[in-house]
């Protein structure tokens, strides 16, 4: 069991590394090929930050455990708005300005009552893959276009653009875009394994490992983003980070077990987990609106969002 655990480390180590890298890759190369910043920002950076997701979710589809694929992707969602935001509103209260963040939660909402009304025969198959991918690639078409429409004044265009890599040769970036996806694929298939051999060595559910070890593991990019981006006072990007990384998991970590193995839901998905992603993602939407007053989560809101998190770990202990 021993070489599980390390394999689960190193697995979540190289993943976080090469998701980086691959971010950077992409983005210096499309950059040099003169793709508007903003096109860069909003897709490729968008899909590099829930790489991690995507490639555990798609390996552990694909070996036979699309439960743990349908846990990381409720898991981090939740783990998202609760851990995530938590901590970065406890650092610095979070500013919403963006108008494109504003436009995107409810598109958010509406993906997770989308979601919950095809799950609702508790069975992901292909057809429900396909019409979440579909509105993947959808959102991704919409978001760029109304990111075009309003770059002159959104905080969220321009704190983006300041983060993109710039003057990187083009052989550099393509080195890293391909080391990145190759490291990415390795490091998902490593951790899969030790995550479903310790699953079976301990009794423990494959939802729950999804939910909890492996979810916490591949939200760590967006912890680390968050933070950086909390203590530098770039608010939208903070929250844009979390609203799109949210997006791609609902609509796109989610699709690909319904297409890779189509299965029953595990105990537990539609009566406790998707619920919690709901109301968490209603109450994230009634923070960065403020409605009376401009969006804003404090720190009181950090905290209950930060307690949430705990409560909700608590609640999947007893529920072993």
């Amino acid at each position: 069991m021993l070489i599980d655990y390390a394999a689960i480390l190193v697995g979540f180590v190289l993943l976080i590394w090469s998701a980086e890298r691959f971010i950077v890759g992409a983005s210096a190369t499309a950059r040099n090929f003169d793709v508007p910043p903003l096109i860069i920002g909003l897709t490729i950076v968008g899909f590099g930050t829930s790489a991690p997701e995507m490639m555990v979710a798609g390996f552990a589809a694909y070996d036979g455990s699309p439960a743990m694929a349908i846990g990381n992707a409720l898991g981090s969602n939740i783990t998202n708005i609760t851990l995530v935001l938590g901590v970065a509103a406890l650092i610095s209260p979070l500013n919403v300005h963006s108008r494109i963040i504003k436009k995107e939660l409810p598109i958010l909402l509406f993906a997770t009552l989308m979601a919950l009304a095809l799950l609702r025969d508790m069975t992901l198959d292909r057809l429900d893959g396909f019409i979440l991918l579909s509105l993947l690639f959808l959102l991704m078409w919409w978001v760029t276009r109304a990111g075009i429409r309003s770059k002159s004044e959104n905080e969220l265009t321009n704190e983006i653009i300041e983060e993109l890599p710039d003057n990187m040769p083009t052989s550099h970036a393509l080195f890293w875009l391909i080391a990145g996806l190759v490291l990415l694929t390795i490091s998902s298939k490593i951790l899969v394994w030790g995550a479903v051999n310790i699953a079976t060595d301990l009794g423990i559910s494959e939802l729950i490992i999804g939910l909890t070890i492996i979810a916490i593991g591949t939200s760590l990019p967006e912890l680390a983003t968050s933070i950086s981006g909390a203590l530098k006072k770039e608010h939208d990007i903070v929250i844009g980070n979390i609203v799109g990384s949210n997006l791609f998991n609902t609509l796109g970590v989610l699709a690909l077990p319904g297409l890779i193995h189509p299965a029953k839901l595990a105990e537990g998905v539609l009566e406790r987990d998707l619920p919690i992603v709901l109301i968490l993602t209603i109450l994230l939407l009634v923070m960065a609106y403020g409605f009376k007053n401009d969006g804003k989560i404090n720190k009181l809101e950090g905290g209950l969002l930060f307690s949430a998190f705990i409560g909700y770990q608590l609640l999947l202990i007893f529920s072993l």
